[in-house]
């Protein structure tokens, strides 16, 4: 695999993980201001989350075009591994930062179903790339 190809996958891998992050950003200040209160947690993160997968969705295979990602696996790995990276490297820094938690109390909310939910829907995101190979450019 040529670098320039790696390069086209970890910009899009860059740009997959802006637009996702902006539209959860969004999603997420909805779902703590309207949904959590009315519905609690596990609901609301029940009811996000099909929203973000098709946002992902779409802005994967955007993005795969756009920046024309080959089908190769190792380019399709660069882009969502690059992306869950940056993904989860944020949502700590908003987490430790943001809300003032600490690392470890960040961690302890992965023992809670909500907060697994949200972490399969990453995992998803970072997958979507690899999912998508079949379908995109050569």
């Amino acid at each position: 695999m040529r670098l320039r190809a790696l390069v086209h996958a970890a910009k899009a891998g860059l740009a997959y993980f802006g637009v996702v992050f902006a539209a959860g950003f969004l999603l997420g200040t909805l779902r703590v201001l309207f949904l959590i209160p009315r519905l609690g947690e596990s609901s609301a993160v029940l009811l996000e989350l099909p929203i973000m997968l098709a946002v992902s969705w779409m802005a994967c295979r955007w993005l795969i075009t756009r920046f024309d990602v080959p089908t190769a696996l190792v380019a399709r790995l660069v882009m969502g591994g690059l992306a869950f990276a940056v993904l989860m490297t944020a949502e700590v820094s908003v987490s430790v930062i943001g809300f003032g938690r600490t690392l470890s109390a960040h961690l302890e909310q992965y023992r809670q179903f909500p907060a697994l939910i949200g972490l399969a829907g990453q995992i998803a995101f970072a997958m979507f790339p690899v999912i998508q190979q079949s379908s995109g450019p050569r």
